[in-house]
């Protein structure tokens, strides 16, 4: 196993600065040392780089950064307007990672940035410090490219370490900063491996949205040979939850799938056999297409239960939105994607809906917003991994995005 260098004596080394931020174990919501590093590489290519460290009572403090550079002369706070000539083009991504697990099942140390037969090896390989290293050499690469005709531009990244948290104190709260500060982007990219298998299927165009629900079904306790005298809440449960199950939410939707509901857990936590439980739990997740909204599917479950339940029915019903559904509709963004992507893959990606939610929820209320990154097969996994090719490709259609980007008519942001 030879170690690569720090980078070369000229530009950004995508596969030293991916290796270089997986050896900094930032652990949700630890960041680790891993923004110091990224923040020392960005400080060296002109961003103006800005700390956002934001706390919120019962989540984890956590640390973010945003960071901005200007082919014209920022002002005195070194961060530009959003006035400034040219449009703004943002990269969203995050250096936290979920925890490796058992360490001794993986056949490289995690946080080593091994690179064996051209594949790295680490946690965040894939989700997601691969791409950001490769926006930065991206972007270092365009930047260099076109430092005599670059036309008027604004390059900014809003790094969290809190998306595979409980995204409080992460994205969201850098918007509202940017929002206060004037720093909108007119548009932004967000790295997450969108990609099935292969470099180049998949553009992310939108997400579904997420509502979890937590429901208690009350009951009377008592002998379970008198059930006269006593309310079995489970049979009520089962009926409550059979009324929201017998038929499809809908039938999906130009842009998306099929919404679907689940129930996560049932619970009773009765150890005996011989007595019936005073209350009963369920869980359930519902991922929602744009026919609804959470306000909606949360009116419908009440109304549902209450039918199934009868008038005599005692439950509770708590019901948390995680995110509204969302669609960037096909359009100039997309375009100078999906366009970028082909030229250095041979592919031609699907515009897609699919999958878990992202931060582009929180992003897409400032600017219009897709998501294209490496593949996701080892996500999460042990042993996570990437081609060290697709963070070079991946870095060459980062460049490209950008050049088309900067190029196209002011109508590219739509």
């Amino acid at each position: 196993m030879a170690a690569r260098p720090d980078g070369p004596a000229q530009g950004v080394d995508a596969i030293a600065l991916a290796q270089r931020l997986i050896r900094h174990p930032s652990i949700t919501p630890d960041a680790g040392g891993c923004l110091d590093a990224l923040q020392d590489v960005l400080t060296g290519l002109g961003f103006a780089c800005t700390r956002l460290p934001f706390a919120t009572t019962g989540t984890p403090d956590v640390d973010n950064l945003f960071a901005r550079w200007d082919s014209a002369p920022a002002g005195d706070t070194g961060l530009a307007p959003h006035g400034a000539p040219g449009r703004h083009f943002c990269f969203a991504g995050h250096l936290d990672v979920v925890p490796p697990g058992d360490t001794a099942a993986w056949t490289h140390d995690p946080f080593a940035g091994a690179i064996i037969d051209d594949v790295l090896h680490g946690r965040g390989a894939a989700d997601m410090k691969g791409a950001v290293a490769a926006f930065v050499a991206g972007f270092d690469r365009w930047r260099s490219a076109r430092a005599s005709d670059a036309p008027p531009a604004s390059v900014s990244l809003l790094i969290t370490g809190d998306e595979e948290g409980p995204a409080v104190n992460g994205t969201d709260r850098v918007l509202d900063w940017m929002a206060a500060h004037d720093q909108s982007p007119d548009a932004c990219l967000v790295g997450e491996p969108t990609n099935p298998h292969h470099m180049g299927e998949m553009i992310k165009i939108g997400r579904r949205g997420s509502l979890n629900a937590w429901l208690t079904v009350h009951g009377r306790q008592g002998h379970i040979a008198y059930p006269h005298l006593a309310d079995n809440p489970v049979h009520r449960l089962l009926c409550m939850l059979q009324a929201v199950l017998e038929s499809p939410l809908d039938e999906g939707s130009a842009h998306f799938q099929a919404s679907s509901l689940q129930v996560a857990t049932i619970d009773v936590g009765n150890a005996a056999t011989n007595v019936i439980p005073a209350a009963a739990h369920a869980t359930l997740n519902i991922r929602f297409n744009d026919l609804h909204s959470g306000r909606s599917l949360e009116d419908w479950l009440r109304r549902t239960f209450d039918q199934a339940a009868g008038a005599e029915a005692r439950y509770d019903l708590t019901v948390r939105v995680s995110g509204e559904s969302f669609l960037t509709a096909p359009g100039r963004l997309s375009d100078v994607v999906s366009q970028a992507v082909a030229r250095h893959t041979g592919r031609q990606p699907e515009l897609s809906t699919s999958g878990g939610t992202s931060d582009a929820r929180f992003i897409r209320r400032l600017c219009p917003v897709v998501e294209f990154g490496l593949t996701g097969r080892t996500m999460h996994q042990v042993d996570e991994q990437v081609p060290v090719t697709d963070i070079e490709r991946l870095t060459a259609i980062y460049a490209s995005v950008l050049d088309g980007y900067f190029d196209r008519p002011d109508d590219v942001a739509s």
